[in-house]
């Protein structure tokens, strides 16, 4: 009788310490010294995936020292979030590359995929799909957005479209959509346009959110003021996201996500 109570306690022992232990760890980048309104979502983000963490049992970390980018710190993390900026040396971009190709996961917010002519990072720029940044609409000003595809694991929870808080939408050429390897998730709905006051996007196709399906990466266009997280149903969005790119595998590098 004492070996099967022992055997029980053992039992209950591994199971209590497997729920201990964090499903997936997370780092988050960023930085103080950009644009305000970007600061401002990133403080908001880091409160707000703090609190995930609690809730969904994984770990989550910060920093603003953009030298974690190397091999030894991405070693620890399943996940890394950019917030409010991006590399800026070549040996932060290489060990990226190394990390993503790799099977790591990248999720991305606003600003993190800012590229033009000067960002000279070829790799990256195929990373995203092909966009390159070519403009806005100011001042920053709530959107509807149309679900694409609520199958996917980051917006099961999401009706077929909802109002986004108020945010800088960027426009992209071309548009990430027409890369074969992308799957747009959230795109801007036409009948926001024309949509700014100062600076006026009047149409065309502007994805919001969405995957390189030879990566496990999201990016959300979503990440400019201190609104951003107002919206119960987006912020499904952004928990369940980090949920889908801690957990899922890539079969091998560079293979297509589900």
């Amino acid at each position: 009788m004492k070996r099967i109570f022992l055997a029980l306690f053992m039992a209950l022992s591994i199971r209590v310490q497997a729920q201990q232990q964090p499903a997936f760890h997370v780092l988050a980048f960023y930085s103080e010294t950009v644009e305000r309104d970007h600061v401002d979502f990133a403080h908001q983000a880091i409160q707000f995936y703090s609190a995930a963490a609690q809730r969904d049992h994984f770990e989550f970390a910060s920093t603003q020292n953009w030298d974690d980018l190397n091999p030894t710190t991405l070693a620890k993390y399943q996940l890394v979030l950019w917030l409010d900026d991006f590399p800026h040396t070549s040996t932060q971009r290489m060990a990226f590359e190394q990390y993503i190709t790799h099977g790591g996961g990248w999720l991305g917010f606003h600003i993190a995929a800012y590229n033009d002519r000067g960002t000279h990072w070829p790799w990256f720029l195929d990373f995203l799909g092909g966009g390159v940044f070519y403009g806005n609409n100011w001042p920053p000003l709530p959107a509807k957005l149309i679900v694409n595809d609520s199958s996917q694991p980051a917006t099961k929870r999401l009706p077929s479209t909802f109002t986004s808080p108020a945010n800088e939408w960027y426009n992209w050429r071309p548009s990430p959509r027409l890369n074969r390897d992308v799957k747009v998730l959230l795109t801007l709905s036409p009948e926001n346009y024309p949509i700014g006051l100062k600076d006026v996007i009047t149409g065309g196709d502007l994805p919001v959110v969405w995957t390189n399906t030879h990566y496990r990466m999201l990016y959300m266009n979503m990440g400019h003021g201190n609104h951003i997280f107002d919206d119960e149903t987006q912020n499904h969005l952004f928990e369940d996201a980090v949920l889908w790119l801690g957990t899922t595998k890539l079969s091998e590098p560079g293979s297509t996500n589900p």
